[in-house]
């Protein structure tokens, strides 16, 4: 039946008049509905067989294609488009047939294609356009900070000094460095003083052992046994004092004073670039003045007050940790100095009741023996 219509279509005369227009047609309202049946009856080509040889060829050459589940499918060309083409009326250029044709798949949303840009790349092209300017002024701040370290250590370059501020961090610097040597040797006296206690301890014991297998010297025995485990005993509490002073020492150099030192190092970088970018609005402001040169200056300025602004900032960060560096300072040591001393003077002295007031008064909670030593459970 396709066929015949078909044929129909292409044997039938359509008169032209003098002016190339298309005459009315008798036959028009028949025509369209032809054209509608073959469009909805005619084979579908998710249905078909695609020939990669031609018309006759093998059968070897035949690509069945699979059958697309969705929508229904619409036709390429809308139903007016065709008639008006059967007619040979000759669209104008802003009603071609492509225009018709995304006119029709306006219309219809599920057969447009999905050719617009996918919001996560516009997010990934966006990321790694921001890495690509951080990058590009990490390079520039880089190489301009590089640039005034060398000029300042050749003595050619300028630097901001705060005469007052620089003082108080080498006295810090200097302060840190004896600190720390204060710990490595106190480090050095528990170590050393906790192998007296251990040889005092295991002498106790063999005292005591031989005081029982030694009738004729059971009292001398007993006496150095009870001796030594006295001792013993003191020492556990001077090195449980001495650990606790090592404690607050290292609590004061490794975190109060590190944490202080690590804002002046951002200080200190803070300044160089401070000054970097200096000098770079100094050199601008000694050469021409045209409108390139202008734009220039202009942003070397603004550069110039946010590293002003920052090293400000940190300025007044290192003096006020500086400040309250200090007051801790003073604070902790007194106290823990004045352990120190109380607990060596009442060890040497002899003096028990002494030594047990001074771990009360400062608070000194001693370790019960052998809890350094793992348990069983941990041994297993």
């Amino acid at each position: 039946m396709a066929d015949s219509i078909m044929s129909k279509a292409a044997t039938m005369e359509i008169p032209i008049n003098s002016n190339g227009d298309t005459g009315t047609l008798p036959e028009d309202d028949s025509l369209e509905q032809d054209l509608q049946q073959v469009m909805v009856s005619g084979p579908n080509l998710n249905e078909t067989n695609i020939v990669s040889g031609g018309y006759g060829g093998p059968a070897g050459g035949i690509i069945p294609t699979s059958t697309i589940k969705g929508k229904e499918d619409k036709p390429a060309f809308p139903v007016s488009y065709i008639r008006m083409k059967s007619r040979g009326i000759t669209l104008p250029k802003s009603q071609s047939a492509t225009s018709q044709l995304s006119q029709h798949t306006d219309q219809h949303p599920g057969s447009s294609n999905h050719n617009g840009s996918n919001p996560s790349e516009e997010v990934t092209r966006g990321v790694a356009v921001e890495k690509l300017d951080s990058v590009k002024k990490w390079g520039i701040n880089t190489y301009k900070c590089t640039k005034q370290m060398f000029s300042e250590r050749f003595g050619r370059g300028s630097r901001t000094v705060d005469l007052e501020l620089e003082a108080q961090i080498d006295v810090l610097r200097d302060t840190k460095n004896k600190y720390e040597n204060i710990l490595r040797l106190a480090t050095a006296l528990i170590n050393h003083f906790q192998s007296m206690v251990q040889t005092q301890q295991a002498l106790g014991d063999t005292f005591t052992d031989l005081s029982q297998k030694s009738p004729e010297l059971q009292d001398e025995f007993g006496y150095n046994a009870e001796t030594q485990k006295l001792l013993c005993k003191n020492g556990e509490a001077l090195l449980g004092a001495i650990n606790f002073f090592v404690s607050s020492i290292n609590t004061l150099v490794n975190k109060t004073m590190e944490d202080t030192l690590m804002t002046i190092k951002q200080y200190e970088n803070a300044r160089l670039e401070f000054d970097a970018y200096r000098s770079d609005l100094e050199e601008l402001s000694l050469g021409p003045r045209d409108a390139a040169a202008m734009v220039r200056i202009e942003m070397a300025q603004h550069e110039y007050q946010i590293h002003r602004d920052k090293y400000e900032r940190l300025r007044s960060d290192v003096t006020i940790k500086l400040k309250f560096l200090e007051e801790n300072k003073v604070k902790v040591m007194h106290k823990q100095l004045l352990l120190f001393h109380n607990a060596i003077s009442a060890y040497f002295a002899g003096n028990q009741q002494q030594l047990e007031q001074t771990l009360i008064q400062f608070n000194v909670k001693l370790k019960p023996p052998g809890s350094d030593k793992p348990s069983w459970l941990e041994e297993q």
